[in-house]
């Protein structure tokens, strides 16, 4: 099954993508799996998401003739991003999971040193001085996913678990208020109890109105912003009727004006009973 996408569809979000995927996933496990049951789920593909409205956490299952999938949808800029988010934000977070506020700012401050560090290199002999960092041209990130944030000096794995669930190396310096979790939005600098249950009383009131909501929290909105939706993330989870199963954790990114419709970044198979 192909997904294609026309010059007028490149502003959607393709779910048909996603659901092909899981769907080839369970094909991998259930050679025998009929072709009503392929037609049934790729029905799906008729629902999906543009672009402009925004891409909260989803779960769907659907039942196949020799077992289900389940896919559950997520928006990476609604995470923290570990590479690029700013330093309070960090130390934020740090706390936010259980870090005391010495210690995480430290490991805060180490996490920016070593994705600077990460990010440049020494300039080459004869062209430059010595020791002078330079911004390698193919580095785009710093850490190729989160749990790489485990070799920076300081971090806790029990701090690392907790942060998982919340960020990325996907999003960009700030996080999407219309996508973010409760559970990032609390662990943002500054952010009180009260603020948090106003916030999400408002984003149910006024889902798509990014500016309104960010500005709730004064001067720590420069922490929040909507940027555009490029990257998802969806957990696929596979089980047949005679008990196998079998799960991954995708990255799918849709890119303007590229030469293929999307393209996917992960593809990382779990054990079957872990969730993100």
């Amino acid at each position: 099954m192909k997904a294609t996408v026309g010059d007028s569809r490149r502003g959607m979000v393709l779910l048909t993508v996603l659901w092909t995927i899981a769907l080839l996933s369970a094909l991998a496990m259930a050679a025998a799996v009929t072709f009503r049951g392929f037609a049934g789920v790729a029905a799906v593909g008729r629902d999906r998401v543009p672009l402009d409205k925004p891409l909260t956490e989803r779960e769907v299952t659907v039942e196949l003739s020799t077992g289900s999938v389940r896919a559950r949808f997520s928006n990476e800029g609604g995470r923290i991003d570990v590479g690029k988010a700013p330093l309070a934000v960090l130390a934020s977070l740090l706390r936010f999971v259980g870090a005391p506020e010495q210690e995480a700012d430290g490991v805060a401050q180490r996490i920016v040193a070593w994705r600077q560090r990460n990010m440049s290199r020494p300039a080459d002999a004869g062209n430059g001085p010595r020791n002078v960092p330079t911004k390698k041209p193919d580095a785009e990130q710093p850490f190729a996913n989160v749990r790489e944030v485990a070799q920076v000096p300081g971090m806790a794995p029990a701090w690392l678990a907790a942060m998982v669930p919340l960020t990325t190396v996907f999003g960009s310096e700030t996080v999407n208020p219309l996508t973010a979790s409760a559970r990032v939005i609390a662990a943002m600098p500054g952010v009180s109890r009260a603020q948090l249950e106003a916030f999400l009383a408002a984003r149910r009131s006024f889902p798509t109105d990014a500016e309104r909501l960010a500005a709730m929290f004064g001067a720590q909105q420069s922490y929040l912003a909507a940027k555009p939706q490029r990257v998802v993330a969806v957990e696929l989870t596979a089980a047949l009727r005679d008990g196998y199963a079998a799960a991954a954790h995708a990255v799918i990114v849709l890119l303007p004006q590229d030469s293929q419709p999307y393209r996917v970044l992960v593809w990382d198979p779990l054990p079957s009973s872990l969730s993100r």
